[in-house]
């Protein structure tokens, strides 16, 4: 019997849950946790799947499941994490500003590609060696929690600490540190009233030559902090991982 363990119902954790739903990943019983257990109620009322309510994480642990996705936020990542590696599911962060400065040997850790793609691109270059790799993220005020008016450049730095202070809305920044690990990701984050669209330009010298990759996706419809494309990666991740 397969079965997959979701933690967080929130706009990710239900378009997840809907593509189940749906046929689209294909198992048996889908298992939820939620700290606020309104939302796993609700999203179970809404599916005609099988759907059960774990009213704490061991008791989600406990119903054996063959992936575990977590799509809750980096403190549950930073609460749960020793306890997740200690069950035999394989594991599917989201929140991957929290796995920065943790131990990722164990191969049942995986983290999909979230609101950008040629991460296998990346990977590739990095071994042959990257010279300089840079990240301009611009989003809407309203999805960065601001209310300038005009342009305005709200960060500059490097990914870890991009991932620190916009915790929901950098992600994307964490998931290519983690990629090219060990270089450094610079990283600059633009609040535009004139967008409608998460836009992610990525800029990359290497050994080898240059790329450049852009993403313009629209937010989700439930959280303007996440783009649609970053629960859609998680799926096809997921998908995977029952099949195999």
């Amino acid at each position: 019997m397969k079965k997959v363990g979701l933690i967080g119902c929130g706009a990710i954790g239900t378009v997840l849950a809907e593509a189940i739903e749906h046929k689209i990943v294909i198992c048996d019983e889908l298992v939820i946790f939620d700290l606020d257990q309104s939302k796993a109620q609700k999203l179970k009322n809404s599916m005609n799947f099988p759907v059960k309510i774990a009213e704490t994480l061991e008791e989600l642990l406990s119903a054996k499941t063959k992936v575990i996705v977590e799509a809750a936020g980096q403190r549950a990542v930073q609460e749960y994490y020793s306890k997740l590696l200690a069950s035999e599911a394989e594991l599917i962060f989201m929140s991957t500003g929290a796995l920065l400065n943790l131990n990722l040997a164990d191969p049942r850790i995986h983290f999909p590609a979230g609101a950008i793609g040629g991460l296998d691109a990346l990977a590739s270059a990095s071994l042959a060696g990257i010279k300089e790799i840079t990240l301009t993220s611009r989003k809407n005020p309203k999805a960065l929690a601001k209310t300038n008016k005009e342009e305005s450049i709200v960060y500059e730095g490097y990914a870890e600490e991009a991932a620190k202070q916009f915790p929901r809305e950098m992600n994307v920044a964490a998931t290519l540190a983690l990629t090219v690990k060990p270089v450094k990701v610079k990283v600059c984050v633009v609040s535009d009233p004139a967008v409608t669209r998460n836009t992610h330009e990525i800029q990359v010298k290497w050994q080898y030559g240059e790329m450049q990759l852009r993403f313009a996706n629209d937010p989700h419809p439930d959280n303007p902090h996440t783009s649609a494309l970053a629960a859609w990666s998680a799926i096809k991740l997921l998908q995977k991982l029952i099949e195999n």
